[in-house]
């Protein structure tokens, strides 16, 4: 079993900064696929970025592609999500997500594939 807890979140205006962070316990780290998701309101929940649990391989939405980077450190059991040029439709419910028993260079952007799920944490970003 894996706890994942989200943070970091908060309210940013159009065009700064943000880092959200997400923190894994209860088994070791290692072997696990990260991602990151996020939901609007009213919308359904959408991927974001993944990591593979080397951290060599990573995987973006088009949407964020070139904004967003998403990093890992195993030894501390965290995973980052750096987001910068932020933009009003940014503005969501972020999610991490693992995925047990994955390759080195294992990502995917299916929510269906991950296991475990962190209780998110809000990001709003005003214009």
């Amino acid at each position: 079993q894996v706890q994942l807890v989200e943070s970091g979140g908060g309210l940013v205006q159009a065009g700064g900064s943000l880092r959200v962070s997400c923190a894994a316990s209860g088994r070791t780290f290692s072997g696990y696929a990260m991602g990151w998701f996020r939901q609007a309101p009213g919308k359904e929940r959408e991927f974001v970025a993944a990591i593979s649990w080397s951290g060599g391989n990573t995987y973006y939405a088009d949407s964020v592609k070139g904004r967003f980077t998403i990093s890992r450190d195993i030894a501390r059991n965290m995973v980052y999500l750096q987001m910068n040029s932020l933009k009003p439709e940014d503005t969501a419910v972020y999610y991490c997500a693992a995925r047990p028993y994955s390759g080195s260079y294992y990502v995917t952007f299916s929510s269906q594939a991950y296991d475990y799920w962190g209780q998110g944490t809000q990001v709003t970003v005003s214009s």
